[in-house]
């Protein structure tokens, strides 16, 4: 019998087999390997990728027109410089740092000149220029500093004419009396749950004004809470301060008006409770 062990043909043949299997492993995984696309660089070498700082949006710093910040900032003072610091508008500003503050160009505005008086309104009330504030509704400029501006808020148009304007406190009082006149127009329409509830918020705001808290007892009352409309008129008297009021003289016919109503109306509701 022929050994096949010693036959160099047949050992051979074994070997072939697994050689070929492993060729053909190779060729198949060499041709699922990524392959390279020489294509054309989107940035060439040395090229920078402009921040996000610099892209312009329509009608702001660029090509329009618009100001230079750094020249803005080389031209102001004090609060002005401050006031662009946060992307604010600031009573004394010029037009170039208008613009700085609000990040717009000449395009977003409609400018109106009369002698040493210039008007700027937005160009478009859709897309209004604002700041770190509001949109702003108005700017104001004699002699080439700003002396008045406004904004478009909630409430209304907000007028800011001297530095305590600017505060918070200042912007609390704004609003507290824009709320309040709000609601005074819907009381005058009969809508007596939105009054109360403008009359509400103006009270935060305008902690010491008691003719606030007598409009939120009168309201009350219209409403026939009575508990409620007691309360409102004593604190009413109590905010008042009255020995403070005659120590001043005369009190203004208005609020004397409203302390007489309120001491009538304590005296009915006190019966009706009895």
């Amino acid at each position: 019998m022929k050994n096949h062990d010693s036959d160099p043909g047949a050992a051979w043949s074994r070997l072939t087999v697994p050689i070929l299997l492993i060729t053909a492993a190779a060729v198949v995984a060499a041709s699922c390997s990524t392959r390279r696309v020489d294509e054309e660089p989107v940035i060439d070498q040395g090229d920078r990728v402009p921040p996000a700082s610099d892209t312009v949006r329509p009608g702001t710093a660029g090509s329009d027109g618009s100001p230079d910040r750094a020249a803005a900032l080389a031209e102001c003072t004090g609060q002005v410089c401050d006031a662009l610091a946060r992307g604010e508008l600031a009573l004394g500003m010029n037009e170039t740092q208008v613009l700085a503050a609000t990040h717009s160009g000449e395009s977003a505005w409609q400018v109106r000149r009369s002698g040493d008086v210039v008007i700027m309104s937005p160009a478009d009330m859709a897309r209004p220029p604002d700041d770190a504030v509001a949109p702003v509704a108005w700017v104001q400029i004699r002699d080439g500093d700003v002396i008045r501006y406004a904004y478009n808020e909630a409430q209304g148009v907000r007028l800011v004419s001297n530095p305590a304007d600017t505060t918070l406190e200042g912007r609390a009082e704004a609003r507290g009396r824009a709320l309040l006149e709000e609601g005074d127009r819907l009381a005058a329409a009969g809508d007596l749950d939105r009054a109360l509830n403008r009359y509400d918020r103006a009270d935060i705001l305008l902690r010491d004004d008691p003719m606030v808290t007598y409009r939120i007892a009168t309201t009350l009352d219209k409403q026939l809470r009575p508990i409620q409309a007691l309360i409102q008129y004593k604190l009413f008297l109590h905010r008042l301060e009255l020995e403070k009021i005659r120590a001043r003289g005369e009190v203004a016919a208005n609020i004397a008006e409203a302390i007489a109503r309120a001491r009538e109306r304590i005296i009915v509701l006190e019966k009706r409770g009895g």
